[in-house]
């Protein structure tokens, strides 16, 4: 049992099996739901008044392999609608009761419960036959979380229950390892550690970039506008509040309202939108003046401020924030020039992915259920986008079945950092809607006018959270073009300060970032620091080095400082920098 299938089930046992645990150590518990997820699963629970700890989770682990080790079976059984509902209320059990409420209005006519010894619980399945087939499994309760009853923060706050499982307990190993791996280079920790950025109530979601973080924002930002310049991008800037029409008249309000914040200055005052997209202002762009199909293709990039509006606990650290600057460009082409352009968005991706050292992948995300338009506009859209991604890959590209925009397929990337594990960044997306909906037109070769095709294209997502994942990816051991100090100096006593801040200067003008430590400190003391810091280089200045022209360069996690000369030194660094290695 290996394939994700198989652990699906597994997952979702364990969850039924960790409910009745549960049930079992607290009598009175009111159910909600329990589903596999990845590398695990989870139940909410209602304890009322009676609270849980960490400390209980190894109660609930060591109930659950009691319940594995009797081999009970999972016994499916059927209710009619009405009869499960009687039963929950008759059970007190009101989330569950309302579950099938709701499935009542869906039309469902009957609900299956599965029974394990005397637990029994509402259920679609499937599972496997029996808890004991589960002995071999890898599986640890890892933490409690609070979850909103439906992510509705107006109901009940329940406690969750997180649980990780594995094929066997070697994966649960491996996985564990990681994961005690990945907390040490959790970006929130290094962040404060290393002064890059702070979250803060006064505006939830929301970062807070030191100057230290803004350099490594800025040395994004700039790696990303000279990577476009061969490919002749045009810069726009836009508003980041519009006008609640220019949403609805896009679809936006449709889908997204809900995850949008508006303004109203006052009484019968316009309604204003933060945008929670970027396309709707590179649209009034185009359509400001006329065009003609020797214009196209049109791209215009754009670091975009985007708002919107998360709930408290999805949020997490940079990955997941409520304002952001995302890395947008939307390129206006004729239908004739979608393969080739996307090819060159594909190669600007690989010179942005290349310096970072981060494996990825291409998925095509299919037609989702909430489409605009036409099917078959959609199926040539397909078409197009896996004719791109065979030419260029082969079959080494994945499928996310139903996963694409509102307004048309795409091609998206996944990053994987030095932990394995993955991160969705780049996306492409190939629109035929929105220019109909806006009357974007050109003008063709016969002089009739037409509507253009607009690729949606972002490479790192957002610098925010590419800014995340790197210093996870790196655990904060930066490379030299990216460290917001690249060169630390120090001195040995007081009279060798004067000194360092006259080589500081040197650095400087080189365009090198420097910093000197003339602290009232012993030497080691400043070179541990300097090492915690995770510094590229440091130099200690004494009486011998402000006598020569070498210097003693200490290279990051090297033991012993080395000697070279000062013009060779700057030579290293600024190649370094500029080959972004």
């Amino acid at each position: 049992m290996n394939n994700e299938k198989d652990l699906e089930i597994i997952r979702h046992g364990l969850s039924h099996i960790m409910a009745a645990a549960v049930e079992e150590l607290y009598p009175d518990v009111k159910f909600a739901i329990g589903p596999a997820i990845d590398n695990g699963f989870y139940y909410d629970f209602d304890f009322g008044k009676g609270k849980m700890s960490e400390e209980d989770l190894a109660k609930i682990e060591n109930k659950m392999r009691e319940i594995i080790k009797k081999d009970l079976k999972f016994e499916k059984s059927e209710l009619k609608i009405d009869e499960a509902i009687a039963r929950e209320n008759k059970s007190g059990q009101a989330y569950k009761q309302e579950l099938i409420e709701d499935l009542k209005k869906e039309g469902e006519k009957k609900v299956s419960y599965y029974k394990l010894g005397e637990f029994i619980d509402l259920c679609r399945g499937p599972h496997v036959g029996a808890s004991g087939k589960l002995k071999s499994v890898g599986f640890k309760l890892t933490k409690l979380a609070g979850a909103y009853w439906r992510g509705d923060e107006k109901r009940n706050m329940l406690t969750r229950v997180y649980g990780v499982a594995f094929a066997d307990k070697k994966e649960l190993e491996d996985y564990l390892k990681m994961m005690e791996e990945a907390e040490k280079r959790d970006h929130r920790k290094i962040g404060k550690e290393q002064d890059l950025f702070s979250f803060h109530e006064e505006a939830p979601g929301m970062p807070f970039f030191h100057p230290k973080g803004v350099i490594i924002y800025n040395e994004l930002k700039k790696f990303w506008l000279e990577a476009q310049k061969e490919f002749s991008y045009d810069m726009v800037l836009c508003p980041s509040m519009l006008d609640v029409s220019i949403w609805k008249q896009s679809g936006h309000w449709d889908h997204y309202k809900d995850d949008m914040y508006f303004i109203k200055a006052g009484e019968g005052e316009k309604a204003y939108a933060l945008r929670p997209m970027d396309c709707p202002g590179a649209i009034l762009i185009y359509n400001n003046s006329p065009k003609s199909y020797r214009d196209l293709p049109l791209r215009y990039a754009e670091p975009g401020l985007i708002t919107r509006k998360e709930k408290s606990g999805q949020l997490g650290g940079l990955l997941r924030v409520q304002q952001f600057t995302q890395d947008d460009a939307h390129i206006f082409l004729t239908e004739n020039q979608i393969e080739d352009e996307i090819k060159k968005v594909i190669a600007l991706i690989d010179k942005i992915y290349k310096p970072f050292g981060l494996e990825y992948k291409a998925f095509l995300s299919t037609r989702p259920d909430d489409f605009m338009g036409e099917k078959k506009v959609w199926d040539k859209a397909e078409s197009e986008l896996k004719k791109i991604l065979k030419d260029i890959y082969g079959d080494n590209y994945g499928l996310k079945e139903k996963d694409g925009a509102f307004y048309g397929p795409k091609i998206d990337y996944q990053l994987k950092d030095s932990l394995g594990r993955t991160w969705q960044c780049a996306t492409i997306q190939l629109d035929f809607q929105m220019p109909g909906k806006f009357n974007c037109q050109y003008v063709d070769e016969t002089g009739k006018e037409k509507y253009p095709v607009i690729i949606h294209r972002t490479i790192m997502g957002s610098f925010e959270r590419f800014m995340g994942i790197l210093i996870e990816h790196y655990a904060g051991v930066f490379p030299v073009w990216l460290a917001p100090a690249q060169i630390k100096i120090i001195s040995v006593g007081e009279k060798h300060i004067e000194f360092c801040q006259k080589l500081s200067r040197e650095f400087i003008k080189e365009n090198i970032r420097v910093e000197v430590d003339g602290s009232d400190e012993t030497v080691g003391n400043k070179i541990r620091k300097a090492v915690n810091e995770k510094i590229p280089y440091v130099l200690v200045i004494g009486d011998r080095e402000m006598e020569s022209v070498r210097l003693a360069v200490r290279d990051r996690g090297a033991r012993e400082a080395r000697e070279i000369d000062k013009n060779e030194f700057i030579k290293e660094v600024k190649n370094k920098i500029d080959n972004r290695e």
